[in-house]
């Protein structure tokens, strides 16, 4: 067991952390003979051709949906899906050892009837989508002297049709996406060619505001988001390193010329911005970050762009920002033509957890009082879910400044409140304490109970401290990057979740400098220093002798919300640990991951995300599990799907994520039921 758990903690420790269901013979011999499935003719939903449909943009729609009103691969035939072809992009033999200083979470598009890969080196590839071959290829050259921590990423491109030209010009349709090496690329979605008109050579640099500490402290890692003619950017900068590090600013773009248009800094700088008035002294000038990693959503009928903005720098530590910290931790709307902010929310106040927003803005339309509201729906990694009018800002389900605990950490602000929607209610578990410990055995239990009690512990926002604190959740959610997904015929909305403690620690650099002398050091200590605060920062999971979770399982979750009264209609595991026992016996206890869910017509969720290596189907009325499939390497990603030549085919990356450790690989995926089933 010692060294199956211990895989499982160098899986976690990374900044981030059954065999399928017996076949319902019964079931299936029912449905085929009465023709009911999915609430529909199971027969004439197989034997009716699926449209030819895409997945343009990253989340499916600039909404951000990740919804397919395709229903070929169905409810009642899931269990058939296959393999149609595999590609490799070659990355693993390319890159030698920088590619182990690399993650692929890169979410394909269909543009220009091709489908878009991007590789974590930012090359760009077309296939084939029906076949997998390739089309062409596109090479940015990036820069190969990103030092670590900063790994090499690419999550998406972005698409643009320039309705001015004609339609066989090149570069009508654009594929344009950011680099590690901060630059921005415009090229042809038909050849791959660069477009010259765009910054004169077909890329435009965007650096950073200030030198970096090191070469990739900062990366353009998500696809940009269009709103008319506007390219929208935001940017991934490293954590916990610095007090002062380079600006978060929003910035937007041409996509015709690659000519600057507007730029937005959720730290703000201007004296007449109310927003200034939550940031003591100077520290809006002189801290940083602030940054959207996650994805942006659009909504072009208002000429809106939300952004899910995250914590300032450093993220354990804002004794030299005290205050609030507003636009930091906020869903913001910006005016797409001016970069104006409409309206704002802060769903916390003075981050020093790490719970930046990385959830892309959910933009739906659901009854409320019998009326349809157009909503922004906005998933947290301290698994809250906040829901706004999109237009005004004002909450479609009330929320409540509620006390939380106060800290003693030496020059450290404390927000005496911090936001709570009441409905819909918490995802995960707000509290962790002696009593929640978990272990395989009594002892090992006995073990974690202890830790806890040595700990400062209880609640959600208990803040980081120099006795050590146990921090539920982790920092790496709740919900995180991968976003969730809608169906608008329920009005369910479908996300996962992470489930698992931490363990933070504040140590005075002073501590360490005065026992330097006795041969003490930061490796001793195990502490990461905060540069420019009095701190360094001790950071783990809150895990047992065994390499286990010392907070109670599940430790990964997929819940289905029905937003429309703000319940939760269903909560199930997601994950197994069986990869890691010495025997595969299904032991569903939830696993952590990164990326999220799609939906389709056809009754179903597809996600892999999680760190066991596989990918699984589940049914949306009720979770249950109806397909499994075991990945070549890990996929800490999200699926797509798409019907060509009538055949609907779900696809993902599978390339695995260097900072946990996983199986690494570099393929592409498509799977499809056999030609007899469609």
């Amino acid at each position: 067991m010692l060294p199956l758990m211990y895989s499982v903690y160098i899986m976690i420790i990374g900044h981030h952390p059954v065999f399928c269901k017996m076949k319902n013979s019964l079931y299936l011999l029912i449905t085929l003979v009465l023709g009911i499935s999915s609430g529909s003719s199971m027969l004439s939903m197989n034997l009716a051709h699926a449209a030819d449909q895409g997945w343009p943009v990253h989340g499916a729609t600039p909404e951000g949906t990740r919804y397919s009103s395709l229903t070929q691969i169905n409810r009642g035939n899931v269990e058939d899906l296959e393999v149609a072809w595999r590609y490799r992009t070659g990355e693993m033999e390319r890159r030698g050892d920088k590619f182990a200083q690399s993650k692929d979470q890169n979410i394909p598009v269909t543009v220009a009837g091709n489908l878009v890969v991007c590789t974590p080196f930012n090359r760009v590839i077309a296939l084939d989508p029906a076949s997998g071959q390739e089309r062409w290829v596109f090479d940015p050259d990036v820069s190969m002297d990103l030092q670590l921590p900063a790994p090499y990423a690419c999550r998406g491109v972005a698409a643009w049709i320039d309705e001015s030209v004609d339609e066989d010009s090149a570069c009508r349709t654009r594929i344009i996406f950011g680099t590690n090496d901060l630059r921005i690329f415009a090229i042809d979605a038909r050849s791959g060619h660069p477009c010259p008109e765009f910054g004169g050579q077909g890329w435009i640099a965007a650096p950073a505001n200030k030198p970096l500490a090191y070469s990739g402290e900062i990366r353009y890692l998500m696809p940009p988001v269009i709103i008319n003619d506007t390219l929208v950017i935001g940017s991934a900068i490293m954590d916990s390193h610095r007090y002062d590090t380079p600006s978060g600013k929003v910035q937007a773009f041409s996509t015709r010329t690659g000519a600057r248009l507007w730029e937005f800094d959720p730290i703000p700088k201007d004296p007449d911005d109310p927003a200034m008035a939550t940031w003591s002294d100077d520290s809006a000038y002189t801290t940083g970050s602030g940054n959207v990693w996650g994805n942006m959503a659009v909504d072009e009928k208002r000429n809106l762009v939300f952004l899910p903005t995250s914590s300032a720098a450093p993220d354990y530590y804002g004794g030299l920002r005290k205050g609030n910290n507003e636009y930091t931790d906020s869903l913001v709307a910006l005016d797409g033509t001016t970069g104006k902010v409409v309206w704002h929310y802060q769903v916390l106040h003075h981050d020093i957890w790490d719970y930046d927003i990385g959830s892309q803005p959910l933009l739906v339309d659901i009854p409320v009082d019998g009326e349809q509201v157009p909503v922004v729906v906005q998933n947290t990694k301290q698994g809250m879910v906040f829901v706004f009018h999109r237009e005004t800002g004002e909450p479609v389900f009330p929320i409540e400044e509620r006390a939380v605990p106060r800290g003693d950490v030496p020059g450290e602000w404390y927000s005496p409140t911090q936001p709570f929607p009441v409905k819909p209610p918490p995802l995960i578990s707000h509290r962790i304490t002696p009593e929640d410990a978990w272990g395989f055995t009594f002892w090992d239990r006995g073990k974690c109970r202890e830790t806890i009690e040595n700990l400062r512990h209880g609640s959600i926002y208990t803040p980081p401290s120099l006795q050590g604190t146990a921090a539920v959740p982790w920092n790496g959610g709740g919900a995180n990057w991968g976003g969730p997904a809608f169906d608008p015929e329920r009005n369910l909305m479908v996300i996962n979740t992470n489930r698992i403690a931490e363990i933070l620690q504040l140590i005075p650099i002073d501590e360490i400098k005065k026992s330097a002398g006795n041969g003490a050091t930061l490796d001793l200590y195990a502490a990461k220093p905060m540069e420019g605060t009095p701190y360094a920062l001790k950071k783990a999971m809150l895990l047992s002798p065994l390499g286990a979770p010392c907070s109670p399982p599940p430790w990964g979750g997929l819940t289905a919300v029905d937003l429309s009264n703000g319940t939760i209609k269903w909560d199930v595991t997601l994950g197994s640990i069986e990869k890691w026992l010495p025997i595969p016996v299904p032991l569903n206890l939830g696993i952590p991951g990164m990326g999220g869910p799609i939906i389709t017509a056809g009754g179903l969720i597809f996600i892999a995300a999680t760190f066991d290596q596989n990918f699984r189907a589940f049914d949306i009325d009720n979770g249950e599990e109806l397909w499994r499939y075991r990945l070549p390497a890990g996929s800490q990603t999200t699926p797509i799907t798409y019907s060509v030549n009538d055949r609907q085919y779900i696809v993902l990356t599978s390339g695995g994520h260097g900072q946990v450790k996983n199986k690494r690989g570099d393929y592409v995926l498509a799977f499809a039921l056999p030609d007899r089933r469609y």
